[in-house]
């Protein structure tokens, strides 16, 4: 499927000025179409991929020579798997520093890879592509984190799916695969096969691991927890899996960009705060699967559809994110009084947006507890506070707060009358 890519410019413009570039993200988010038809419609460079046996083969056992072979400028395809190579591109990138020399891929995230990431520090530039975001699929660039940071106004009317709409969404989640697949069996199929390969390869290929039962129940687990707060101990407790086991573990899923951590927010507040991270896990639709849910079981689940519903928002910021124009840092909020707000968004001038996300289609004054805590205890620093819901209606609900229809995420644009604080 090939769609346009937020991704591709950020990658084109990082090949300007680096002599390494690197694509990472989860296995089947679409690196390999980005970087050999998007961005090498306008960079063409030769293509390798170390998915080819004979040519990891090369690269593992003689490293220097097989870098020294490939034509200038070329594509690596899934280098992770040859790590001895990145050696061998620092020594030859040191020798002739010219941009745009090489483009790599990667399914492992090489930040926590140290013997990776030390090898090309400062000489290698890194993007991060995520599945497909709901702006992606619709052909449309999302500008809400612009928007609710602007210091001028949000429209009053915005598009919005159906409740049946929105689960969809929910659960076809943004792997190119699975969103052109029809729900049922045949996408059921394909995720079923991607977690398999996701446990028996890619987590396998990071480390040994010889616990073929424990994995998959972990990885169900964290789907089912996705949202809530990190505890180590009470995991270990309710899995009988040991507790540095289960860390060992967890951490093969944030390599592989299965999970996130998203940290909580601290700034500068006084009163006591939670600093547990959140976990969030990045595609909704596999995180539906791994929990048997589909779209009209979704609906019908109100245990499941608001932790689901978090999830499906988190990771569409995380996407946003990963293509902003400027640093945003994705948080979340919770006091020693129980005031939380499921998402923070902070921008480089220390300017905090808190959003929260509710199941409902009629939001009430209620809904709004946690962002007023929040702006209460930011003061001049909170921005905005969003209520992002399952109904039609875009409303002021406050000062500085406003609930919005999820659909904002992709369809909001920054052009008329909702004041910022």
């Amino acid at each position: 499927m090939l769609l346009p890519r937020h991704a591709t410019e950020s990658v084109l413009q990082a090949q300007e000025w680096s002599p390494v570039v690197l694509v990472e993200g989860p296995r089947q988010a679409g690196k390999s179409v980005l970087v050999k038809d998007l961005v090498g419609a306008a960079r063409p460079a030769h293509y390798v991929t170390l998915d080819d046996s004979l040519r990891l083969a090369s690269a593992s056992e003689d490293p220097q020579g097989f870098v020294r072979s490939l034509p200038d400028p070329v594509v690596i395809d899934e280098a992770q798997r040859a790590p001895e190579i990145f050696r061998s591109i620092k020594l030859t990138v040191d020798e002739d520093r010219r941009a745009g020399r090489f483009l790599l891929t990667g399914s492992a995230d090489v930040l926590l890879l140290p013997r990776l990431s030390d090898s090309l520090a400062g000489r290698m530039r890194i993007v991060t592509l995520w599945p497909f975001s709901q702006g992606e699929i619709d052909g449309v660039r999302e500008r809400f984190i612009e928007a609710v940071f602007a210091d001028g106004s949000l429209p009053p009317h915005i598009d919005c799916s159906t409740r049946a709409g929105l689960a969809e969404r929910v659960t076809r989640g943004g792997f190119p695969p699975a969103v052109i697949m029809p729900e049922g069996s045949i996408r059921d199929g394909w995720l079923r096969d991607y977690a398999t390969t996701l446990l028996e390869r890619d987590v396998r290929e990071l480390a040994a691991v010889g616990d073929r039962v424990a994995l998959p129940r972990l990885l169900r687990i964290l789907a089912a927890r996705s949202g809530t707060l990190l505890n180590a101990s009470e995991l270990s407790r309710s899995t009988g899996i040991a507790r540095a086991t289960l860390e060992r573990y967890i951490a093969l899923f944030v390599k592989t960009f299965t999970v996130r951590f998203v940290p909580a927010w601290a700034g500068d507040v006084a009163r006591r705060l939670v600093k547990s991270p959140k976990v969030l896990f990045t595609d909704s639709g596999l995180a539906a699967h791994l929990l048997g849910l589909d779209s009209s079981r979704l609906l019908e689940d109100p245990d499941r559809i608001g932790p689901m519903l978090e999830t499906f928002v988190g990771d569409e910021l995380l996407k946003q994110i990963a293509v902003a124009s400027e640093r945003i840092e994705l948080m979340h909020y919770r006091d020693g009084s129980g005031t939380e707000v499921d998402w923070v968004l902070e921008d480089s001038r220390g300017r905090a947006v808190g959003i929260e996300v509710k199941a409902t289609s009629s939001p009430s004054s209620r809904d709004l507890k946690g962002l007023r805590g929040f702006a209460g205890a930011l003061g001049p620093r909170f921005h905005r506070g969003i209520l992002l819901h399952m109904g039609p209606t875009a409303a002021p609900m406050g000062e500085g707060l406003w609930a919005l229809p999820i659909d904002a995420l992709w369809s909001l644009r920054q052009t008329s009358s909702l004041p910022a604080r």
